[in-house]
């Protein structure tokens, strides 16, 4: 249960960032706007970590494999596309592709077995599911 909150919340964040960081972009540029992002990220995670964590930051260089060291590289351009779409199509219309590119993508990465994930088995409840959540995009974008 307390995944299903904290998912919720992500989710609802997501979207408050997203129409923060255009707002912000109005006023400056994307690439000014997604640093400031990154920057005020990387304060807050190491102000957690003083606080609550002390991990070694030693440790990075034990990750395996190496690529996963690309998330924040990740996050920069999620940070672009995010404002862009923004910007573009209205935050909910962008939020429910952007939401919708995430399933498609996530179920992929599971029937796969990409990543280290678990490989899972196609499901036709699953298909039917991003079949219906890609129908109510094209519904909600009907005008």
């Amino acid at each position: 249960m307390i995944g299903i909150f904290i998912a919720l919340i992500s989710g609802a964040l997501m979207s408050v960032q997203g129409v923060f960081n255009t707002e912000v972009t109005k006023g400056t540029s994307v690439w000014v706007s997604a640093s400031w992002v990154q920057f005020s990220a990387l304060l807050t995670c190491l102000a957690v970590w003083a606080i609550w964590d002390r991990q070694s930051f030693g440790s990075i260089i034990q990750v395996q494999p190496r690529y996963t060291l690309l998330g924040g590289v990740i996050g920069a351009f999620i940070t672009f596309t995010v404002i862009q779409s923004m910007s573009s199509l209205g935050p909910a219309r962008a939020v429910m592709l952007i939401v919708i590119a995430q399933l498609l993508v996530a179920y992929i990465i599971e029937l796969l077995g990409l990543f280290g994930a678990e490989k899972a088995v196609f499901e036709w409840r699953k298909g039917i599911g991003m079949g219906l959540a890609i129908l109510g995009v094209i519904l909600f974008k009907w005008e």
